[in-house]
């Protein structure tokens, strides 16, 4: 067994840089390789676009706040304007209805 941890870690790295050297004279292992790169890349680009949904949600958010508030100040406004005070007086419609014979 090794004597420290970093010893154990340096042969580990070794060993890996050895067989990715070996890795383009097995046969497949060119494509192994175009295919890791691709998957790199790949994933570079999905990390972007994750980048950018941060701000969309941060707008998203900050909509969802407004409405929130232009909901609650709609209601009450429809509060207010239900108060008896603002509906027409029952004398009145009555009237209306006992002219017509």
């Amino acid at each position: 067994m090794a004597k420290n941890p970093q010893d154990l870690l340096s042969r580990m790295a070794d060993l890996g840089e050895e067989a990715l050297q070996r890795l383009p004279n097995v046969p497949g292992g060119n494509r192994l390789m175009d295919v890791v790169n691709q998957s790199r890349t790949r994933l570079d680009d999905v990390q972007k676009r994750l980048r950018g949904l941060d701000v969309l949600e941060q707008r998203v958010d900050k909509l969802e706040r407004r409405l929130a508030k232009l909901e609650t100040s709609a209601t009450t406004k429809k509060a207010v304007a239900k108060t008896p005070a603002a509906t027409k007086p029952a004398a009145a419609t009555k009237r209306a209805s006992a002219k017509k014979p």
